[in-house]
């Protein structure tokens, strides 16, 4: 848990913005959450420009972000809100028709805390926003790889562009064993694997990943999986065994 984490309010509802430029997929998703005990919706958005505004001013806990919406897209508006937000930032869950959408890959990467089907269930739309209030990972380690891997895959057949998101910061700030932690988590390994891999305790493993974090700059445990791969500390195909 980080610094931010702590000082998040954890009493009261989760304060959530809904984006979305459809208005049927928007209002569905506000009066499911209006209508779930312990969520608040505190504002609604049709695009990112209004997204950005909105966050800024209303400070929600959750976003629940629209990928693909004319002007700016679900990745801007998701740099933007992440730049200029005062700590504790609001944790931001990407909603997409496709799990392995380039713009999603873009989205992690950008800083938010994962991604969820438009298609999925009331229940696990549900579960998914207290995860990620919770400061949880939303997947299990190897689902964001699986997402990474198949991305990378198709940028080096030329059958993708990357997203225009901003480069990889270098690893040269860490230590060996906090690249050690990256690595591991990189590869799908919980942190509890990690731990036990370099015979060091849970609460270590996740102090080495918050350190790291800090140190590059990221919001996320997802963007930390995406850096790992694009500095080349790990590689497609690594197996969390290996």
């Amino acid at each position: 848990m980080t610094d931010a984490d702590r000082d998040r309010p954890t009493d009261g509802p989760i304060r959530l913005l809904v984006v979305d430029d459809q208005y049927l997929v928007r209002s569905g998703l506000a009066a499911l959450l209006r209508a779930a005990p312990g969520m608040e919706v505190v504002g609604e958005a049709a695009d990112g420009a209004e997204a950005v505004e909105l966050a800024a001013r209303i400070r929600p806990d959750v976003v629940l972000m629209d990928i693909r919406m004319p002007g700016l897209t679900g990745i801007q508006a998701t740099e933007r809100i992440l730049a200029q937000a005062v700590d504790p930032a609001p944790r931001i869950l990407v909603l997409t028709t496709f799990d392995l959408d380039e713009y999603v890959y873009g989205a992690l990467r950008a800083g938010a805390s994962g991604f969820l089907l438009k298609d999925a269930g009331p229940e696990r739309l549900l579960a998914a926003v207290t995860a990620v209030h919770g400061g949880d990972a939303l997947f299990a380690p190897a689902v964001t790889r699986r997402l990474v891997e198949a991305f990378m895959r198709l940028t080096d057949t030329g059958r993708a562009e990357p997203p225009h998101v901003p480069a990889p910061p270098a690893l040269t700030a860490l230590t060996g064993r906090e690249a050690e932690v990256l690595r591991l988590v990189a590869r799908g390994l919980s942190n509890a694997e990690a731990a036990d891999r370099l015979f060091i305790s849970e609460a270590t493993v996740k102090t080495h990943l918050n350190r790291t974090m800090a140190k590059l700059g990221l919001t996320s445990r997802a963007q930390a999986v995406v850096v790992a791969y694009e500095t080349g500390l790990v590689t497609p195909g690594s197996a969390g065994g290996g």
